[in-house]
């Protein structure tokens, strides 16, 4: 009997209903569905703690893309794959919309979907799905970033930071501050400066097995290092990090019914036509 975390989302509305109705259909299908155990009676979900978290297959995010990131850190024990309801706004993770839930949680049922092992980066104690950030915090002034690929020099930055993000995070702040999209599946990491002091700056798009080595130069405060906009270190002047590809992945099912670049273009509202 398979086994599914579903997790609603108390600050999104009429989530904890939303959340009974699938329980219900998914138990009408022979499937056992955990909750969080403070949230497990309000759907009529077995409690998390009272089943081997080792047996769940799939973990469901009700909510968008932020809500995903958040239970990939709580939960990245957890060898389960993610797919998400979208109740948020734009998420390009959480790409299952509200009116086509049941027909997508069939397919789930039905194995239409692929696996995907997506990378992921990390620094120190850090470990990302979308992206690491160093970012000036505090300090007034603009930063400046020294980098180096593979021992190799490339250049100072004079930024407000620098983000270092995966294919899979492309979309997120890597993509507001200038930088491409990514293919999901793509072995790469891009490197794209935050607000440079000059036009000559641009986005970076390396392969995977390369370490990136920044410097903190500027004789600032400390900045602040971020992975998917959650934790967090601190860098102090003069200090340096490596990031570099992490030995450990994200587990993502791509639902068959759910084109990523048909995705794309309905959440970028891009209104190019066939002809």
């Amino acid at each position: 009997m398979p086994i599914i975390a579903l997790f609603p989302n108390e600050k999104k509305r009429h989530s904890f209903e939303l959340a009974a109705q699938i329980r219900a259909f998914l138990e009408e299908r022979g499937v056992t569905v955990v909750a969080e155990d403070e949230k497990a009676a309000s759907i009529g979900a077995t409690p998390l703690s009272q089943i081997d978290p080792t047996q769940i297959q799939f973990l469901i995010s009700m909510g968008g893309d932020g809500t995903i990131l958040r239970l990939c850190h709580r939960y990245s024990h957890l060898n389960a794959g993610m797919l998400g309801i979208n109740l948020g706004h734009l998420g390009f993770m959480a790409d299952i919309p509200q009116n086509d839930i049941y027909p997508s949680l069939t397919d789930l049922l039905n194995g239409v979907y692929t696996m995907e092992k997506r990378l992921m980066l990390e620094t120190g104690p850090l470990l990302a799905v979308n992206d690491i950030v160093i970012h000036r915090a505090q300090n007034y002034s603009l930063i400046e970033l020294a980098l180096e690929i593979d021992g190799t020099y490339v250049n100072t930055f004079t930024a407000d930071g620098i983000v270092m993000a995966t294919p899979n995070g492309s979309t997120a702040y890597s993509l507001a501050a200038g930088g491409p999209i990514l293919s999901p599946n793509l072995d790469a990491i891009v490197i794209t400066p935050i607000c440079a002091h000059t036009i000559s700056n641009r986005p970076i798009v390396i392969s995977s097995d390369r370490k990136i080595r920044i410097k903190y130069l500027s004789e600032y405060g400390p900045v602040d290092v971020r992975a998917d906009g959650l934790d967090a270190i601190s860098l102090q002047s003069g200090s340096e990090l490596i990031i570099q590809r992490s030995k450990r992945t994200f587990k993502w099912v791509n639902l068959h019914r759910h084109e990523y670049f048909s995705t794309l273009r309905t959440k970028l509202s891009w209104s190019g036509k066939l002809r």
